[in-house]
């Protein structure tokens, strides 16, 4: 903290913020609270049994609703944070909110695959219109003074935003039905309506008289010209793996603990001390909802970030990343390599920290390297490889988790290994009931079943894969490390 800083101490930080920087900061709460309280349980919506109020996709089509839709998400901003510039950022701020609100809620009206994946890109487009826009009023709201403090503030407002969204989702859903959970982000996002309607005001920009056509191409150059710079686009394509590995907390962790891992020895556990907020997490089968458990990221960072930013203050970029990523490695795989809900918890603290470590220390590395008066411009391609990894995911949280770890599917060979045939999954007959009768058909309880299936068919190997990708990608920052470091001694 600079010492500009220290002499406006705490209260004058806070003091110094604008009107736009905190109406910024509180509709980015409630942008990511309708988000994560969405996203958090949309795995288990998209596969859930239909008898349930889930759609009952297959696991690939999960994948690919999630993956392609996120995918897009992350690119537009390219596009988008240009027409806000163009439009003005009040505008852009309704544009996107209509479109949120819109998609939230009647994605939770909509059932075919089709319709949902229409619905989400709504919301995703409507993200991607938000997403620069918050970004570029907390910079234009805050100078050398205070703009370290206010971004710490921001990412502050990100957490507590993405903790209690799935907090209340997962809650929600289980006492009232699926349809809430889409109610409560249309709500979310109504309330940042009314803000950016009654109590916003327009910071000052630069204003363009140039065409919409000539605005986006700008963009595009620049981002061109950015990754002209080979030293940024090897950086960027490395990280596509830690994203791909980070993506499987969100995509496919809720559905691996939802078909494999039992959370009522949790519940019980926390009974026993906490029997308050056990009784609030508990779900109608006597357990704790997937989602809440994933959720433990977000709390965990919320209550660790400012410590570990503290111990990695003066690391190096890229140790910092390759420490965080190898952390990050070793929570992943410990929370699929096991179906005790103890070490999942565990595994999930883990990889907290590793990303705590990594990801801060990306977007400082970018800023870096950047040229000279190029700052922006280089920050501007921070979600490419973000967008790269989320189309990636589709292979791992589809197509790979279909094979490797999909329920439904390896009920259904070890049915056939007896001889066995059950009809097909329906809207009539639902998941649920297909699980049911193989159990009866298995001459097992339901518990016992995923049992057997967990121990013969190892479902939890998918952690293998996932981790492999993790490693990969800490040799590929060694490596880039190494030749920079090279370069920078033959130009010395």
């Amino acid at each position: 903290m600079s010492t500009e800083n220290k002499d406006l101490g705490f209260i004058g930080l806070l003091k110094s913020f604008t009107q736009p920087f905190w109406i910024a900061s509180v509709m980015e709460l409630f942008e990511r609270w309708a988000w994560y309280g969405l996203f958090a349980v949309l795995a288990l919506y998209l596969t859930g049994s239909t008898d349930e109020g889930g759609l009952g996709f297959t696991h690939i089509e999960r994948g690919e609703i999630m993956s392609y839709v996120t995918f897009i998400l992350y690119l537009l901003p390219i596009i988008t944070g240009a027409i806000s510039d163009k439009i003005g950022y009040k505008l852009s701020l309704i544009i996107a909110y209509l479109l949120l609100g819109f998609g939230y809620y009647f994605m939770g009206d909509v059932t075919s695959y089709t319709a949902v994946f229409i619905m989400f890109l709504i919301v995703a487009v409507g993200a991607a219109m938000f997403k620069p826009v918050a970004s570029a009023i907390v910079t234009k709201s805050t100078d050398k003074r205070n703009s370290s403090f206010g971004f710490g503030v921001f990412y502050m407002m990100v957490n507590i935003g993405g903790f209690f969204g799935p907090l209340f989702s997962g809650k929600l859903r289980d006492e009232y039905g699926w349809k809430i959970v889409f109610v409560m982000a249309a709500c979310a996002i109504a309330v940042n309506l009314l803000l950016v309607l009654f109590f916003f005001k327009e910071p000052n920009r630069e204003k363009t008289e140039d065409s919409f056509g000539s605005t986006i191409k700008k963009s595009l150059i620049n981002i061109l010209e950015a990754l002209s710079d080979m030293k940024l686009t090897m950086l960027l394509l490395i990280m596509v793996g830690f994203w791909l590995m980070f993506n499987q907390l969100f995509y496919t962790l809720p559905v691996f603990i939802e078909e494999w891992v039992n959370t009522k020895p949790l519940y019980e556990s926390l009974h026993s001390t906490l029997p308050g907020i056990a009784d609030f997490y508990k779900n109608k089968d006597g357990g704790i909802n997937p989602e809440q458990i994933v959720n433990m990221d977000a709390f965990f960072i919320v209550i660790l970030q400012m410590i570990i930013s503290t111990i990695i203050l003066k690391w190096k970029p890229i140790s910092a990343m390759m420490t965080g990523i190898t952390i990050a490695i070793i929570g992943i795989a410990l929370s699929f390599y096991t179906d005790n809900i103890f070490y999942t918890i565990i595994g999930i603290l883990i990889f907290a920290i590793g990303e705590m470590t990594s990801n801060p220390k990306f977007s400082d590395y970018i800023a870096k390297i950047s040229p000279k008066g190029k700052e922006a411009l280089y920050m501007g391609t921070y979600f490419l490889p973000i967008a790269v990894a989320n189309f990636l995911t589709k292979w791992i949280t589809g197509d790979l988790y279909a094979n490797m770890s999909d329920k439904v599917i390896i009920v259904r060979e070890e049915l056939a290994k007896r001889s066995i045939e059950l009809p097909e999954i329906t809207l009539e007959y639902t998941k649920n009931n297909f699980y049911t009768e193989a159990a009866q058909k298995l001459q097992m309880g339901a518990d016992e079943m995923t049992t057997f299936l967990w121990n013969t068919y190892h479902p939890g190997n998918i952690w293998y894969v996932i981790a492999g990708i993790g490693l990969l990608t800490i040799i590929g920052l060694f490596i880039y490390n190494a030749i920079i470091n090279k370069k920078i001694k033959i130009a010395s």
